[in-house]
């Protein structure tokens, strides 16, 4: 019993740690502060930077003293046998040679036996043999590590600005999530007030009709509108909670996350709206994409100056020492077994020579494919300078837009009461009411709208431009 409860508090403890890194309300700066740290792209982008600065770590530790050790034992379970003639194990083998050279056959000496034939099995080493051995290499000139350790660099500084520029694209998809979000709340909201309205007439009108006052259409018309609004109220409805599930993706939380909004569409809006931005320099080599294209069009000068390197020389100088031990019995642990030492110093030249024309081949590929990196940085410059104008005249049609919207909203709402008036008095039909309100309801969705693109076009301009502050 006393096990299982100390399960449960701590499965109780888990739970309530874990729900305080989920967050409940957020208004839209706090959103897009906690995308930038949770967002699951941008922590990959993040970790990116990582990669290149433990990669520009390993191409400096090539050009620095490497040391390695190796320990080699060989046990011959059978060794070699090597065949030597028999001859030359004969102890009157030399006495021959003296008697063919002095002819001791004149001197009536008695003749020696013939000489053995055949071959004699031998077999040479220890069974047992240990080498245990230690080497200092250093590179002393090599070009293509010098050109490594440039590419290091340019490697983190395009990982540092692929960052930068996933954090724009996080920050502008919370905003337009955050917005639909908004949107979709603001929707519901109208939509619940005019079923509410369109009720009351509806119940008016069908006492009117029940009395003798009044046509069975202005009903049907009523009934008609409000059939449509409550279908669109449903569709909303179902929107918002895509909207919801799309804004925690964003945030790097489960789509299933409960969270409350604390800003509101209209606050927003009025927040967004600022003419200065429009007044902004159109500079493309201060945006994120100027940049980037620029890191490629260095690391393409970077792969040329590889394939040059590689027709110069490489020098690298090596020491080892060592021991090494034999014996036909397995005695390198005990001290009785002698090791002899070894040492050895060195360095190497390597000089290219001559490749038949295939260094020369990759070195004009390689500068061919700088040349196109040039080529899509104008292009990219002025594709750049096109994409800010475009944004700005959209942030400034949105702006335009919104007002209009504003005044048209005014006036659909002043023709929707009068025709309702004229409705319940008697001189209006209801095919008039029904265009007043629905006109009223489209006007009503066409100034959300606009508020939410002066928001979007807002961000978008501000990501096009790289005026945004990120951490």
């Amino acid at each position: 019993m006393k096990k299982t409860l100390i399960i449960v508090l701590s499965f109780i403890f888990f739970q309530m740690g874990f729900s305080q890194d989920q967050p409940k309300s957020l208004s839209l700066q706090e959103a897009i502060d906690f995308a930038l740290e949770n967002n699951r792209t941008a922590i990959n982008a993040a970790r990116d930077i990582e990669v290149a600065e433990q990669q520009k770590k390993e191409t400096t530790a090539t050009g620095l003293p490497q040391i390695s050790a190796s320990v080699d034992y060989q046990n011959n379970l059978k060794q070699q046998v090597s065949l030597l003639p028999a001859s030359a194990f004969d102890p009157l083998n030399g006495i021959r040679q003296l008697e063919e050279y002095y002819d001791l056959n004149a001197l009536e000496i008695q003749p020696l036996p013939d000489a053995p034939e055949g071959f004699i099995p031998i077999t040479f080493g220890t069974k047992h043999s240990m080498t245990a051995f230690a080497t200092l290499s250093q590179k002393l000139f090599d070009g293509s590590y010098l050109v490594g350790l440039q590419s290091a660099k340019v490697y983190l500084e395009i990982s540092k600005n692929a960052k930068i520029k996933t954090d724009l694209e996080v920050r502008k998809a919370v905003i337009e999530a955050y917005g639909n979000v908004l949107l979709a709340e603001e929707s519901i909201n109208i939509f619940e007030r005019n079923i509410e309205v369109l009720e009351k007439n509806l119940f008016e009108t069908q006492k009117i009709y029940e009395n003798g006052l009044g046509e069975e259409e202005s009903v049907e018309q009523l009934q008609i509108t409000l059939s449509g609004v409550k279908s669109n109220l449903n569709n909303v409805e179902r929107l918002k909670i895509l909207a919801y599930q799309m804004l925690n993706i964003n945030l790097g939380l489960d789509i299933y996350n409960e969270l409350e909004l604390t800003d509101n569409l209209e606050t927003l809006t009025d927040q967004n709206i600022s003419l200065s931005i429009l007044e902004a320099e159109n500079n493309p080599e201060s945006t994120i994409d100027y940049l980037i294209a620029q890191n490629d069009t260095r690391a393409k000068e970077l792969i040329v100056k590889l394939e040059k390197s590689k027709a110069l020389p490489t020098l690298n100088a090596f020491i080892n020492g060592g021991y090494s031990g034999y014996g036909d019995e397995f005695a390198f642990t005990q001290k009785s077994q002698d090791w002899f030492g070894s040492s050895l110093f060195g360095v190497s030249l390597d000089i290219p020579i001559f490749s038949s024309g295939m260094r020369s081949a990759s070195t004009q590929r390689a500068e061919i494919n700088l040349e196109k990196a040039k080529t899509d940085l104008t292009e990219t410059e002025q594709r750049i300078k096109l994409q800010i104008a475009s944004a700005k005249s959209d942030y400034q049609f949105a702006i335009e837009d919104y007002e209009n919207k504003k005044e048209n909203l005014a006036l659909a709402e002043r023709i929707e009461t009068k025709n309702q008036t004229k409705f319940f008095e008697g001189i209006g039909t209801s095919f008039e009411l029904r265009q007043a309100q629905t006109q009223l309801y489209s006007a009503q969705q066409e100034l959300l709208q606009a508020m939410l693109d002066v928001i979007n076009t807002k961000a978008t301009l501000e990501t096009a431009l790289n005026t945004i502050s990120l951490n």
